[in-house]
């Protein structure tokens, strides 16, 4: 019975070559080649001294398939094409966390190969209407101006909107080591490779990865496998979901995704539209976001992060994240530059699900307390050059008085958490102080 069952995973590993064919010709990311294949298949060009380049069929015209490869390779007309029978299996199990892998499920994290995983063929699986559980539960990520007023829900989707270097993947890092997340997938999409280790050993930390899945495409990497890298995250993701686990799914950046989907439909000839995206763009993000949420056993709560082009917030990615997540965090650079972090700016942010989650106290604390920062604001310029008189508003004076003390609850450190509870209390306290 052993020798029978060895053999079955023999079988069932096997890379079995179907069908050949040939290389005919190249533009740009595009192969044509003669092999008999649908949009999906795997396939194989084989070069000289044994080199072999794994690619994907994404189109055809008549006889010719239309292939992109995962990696960069030496080509030339007439090299052997071959169809393999293993196109979206990928390793899963316990041995999983705290590994760093490729689109292709590889790792690369220099520890050696997976252990106690088994290669399965997974796909994400996007719930259908009917089956989606209701957001009724509250996903605490430890920072208090999230929890606090922005507070969200198990299964929500949440966008992370900034330009760079306004502290993004640190509030990433915080949120993955000190959520109430099981399980942590994380895709790093067209990041540059100097700053993947950074993220994981400063950001992340031993405490983050531990429970962990991290699947990394840099910005060198083909488009295609900049693409493969986000959706077998998210195949990771509903994997761990089917299983009934809590799971908190980051993606940095959603931006970086849609320009490499944005280079294959260009080499297709698809029709582009505003800045170039063109409409398998949309999409794919579409596909993406649906697919996270509740479904009948688990969750997938997700903060994906969409890079805001100088500072444009209707730029044709972020408006159309926007219009699919169920709600948004803008990271202001403003706030950065004055040491403010997390950097979020609390008037432009929104959670679309936290009046059904909190209690009726919570909500008064934090409508206060956002009328308060709201009717700074709107005295800002007055108040930065000299005009505003004090006494002229008892609101305004009020807002005064108050600022200093939101700011500091509302700032927070590396490695600085904080318990549901206690920020609700902390939030009250300052929120009695606005009579208005």
């Amino acid at each position: 019975m052993p020798s029978l069952k060895r053999l079955k995973r023999n079988i069932a590993s096997f890379e079995l070559l179907q069908t050949g064919g040939r290389l005919r010709g190249s533009k740009g990311l595009l192969l044509s080649c003669t092999v008999p294949a649908a949009v999906g298949d795997h396939c194989q060009v084989l070069g000289s001294h044994g080199k072999s380049y794994l690619g994907e069929v994404i189109g055809f015209a008549n006889d010719l398939a239309h292939l992109v490869l995962y990696e960069q390779a030496e080509l030339h007309a007439g090299m052997k094409v071959v169809r393999i029978d293993r196109g979206a299996t990928l390793p899963t199990g316990e041995g999983l966390l705290g590994r760093v892998l490729d689109g292709l499920g590889r790792p690369v994290d220099g520890l050696g190969p997976l252990t106690r995983c088994v290669p399965r063929t997974i796909r994400h699986q996007t719930p259908g209407a009917m089956e989606r559980s209701p957001i009724k539960d509250v996903f605490v990520t430890g920072q208090r101006a999230i929890d606090s007023l922005l507070t969200c829900g198990r299964g929500q989707r949440v966008g992370i909107f900034a330009g760079s270097g306004v502290g993004k993947s640190t509030l990433l890092g915080e949120i993955a080591k000190y959520s109430e997340s099981e399980v942590n997938v994380i895709a790093l999409i067209g990041e540059r490779g100097r700053e993947v280790r950074p993220f994981l050993e400063t950001c992340l930390g031993i405490e983050g990865m531990a429970k962990s899945v991290v699947v990394v495409a840099t910005s060198e990497q083909t488009p295609l496998m900049r693409i493969r890298a986000a959706l077998t995250a998210l195949a990771y993701a509903d994997y761990y979901r089917g299983r009934g686990k809590q799971v908190l799914f980051l993606c940095d950046s959603l931006t970086r995704l849609a320009m490499a989907q944005r280079e294959l439909g260009l080499a297709l000839g698809e029709p582009p539209s505003a800045r170039s995206y063109t409409p398998s763009v949309f999409q794919l993000l579409a596909n993406l976001v649906e697919g996270m949420g509740n479904s009948t056993t688990g969750s997938i709560t997700s903060l994906l992060t969409v890079l805001v082009e100088g500072g444009d917030m209707d730029e044709p990615i972020a408006d159309a994240v926007r219009s699919l997540v169920d709600g948004h965090i803008v990271l202001d650079r403003k706030l950065a530059e004055q040491g403010h972090y997390p950097a979020i700016h609390i008037g432009k942010s929104i959670s679309r699900v936290a009046l059904d989650l909190i209690d009726p106290q919570h909500r008064q604390a934090a409508r206060k307390t956002a009328a308060a920062l709201s009717t700074y604001a709107d005295a800002e310029d007055l108040i930065r050059i000299g005009a505003y008189v004090a006494g002229s508003s008892p609101q305004v004076d009020k807002a005064i008085e108050l600022r200093p003390r939101i700011l500091a609850f509302l700032r927070q450190g590396i490695n600085d958490h904080t318990d549901f509870a206690k920020t609700k209390a902390s939030l009250q306290q300052i929120a009695a102080g606005w009579p208005y």
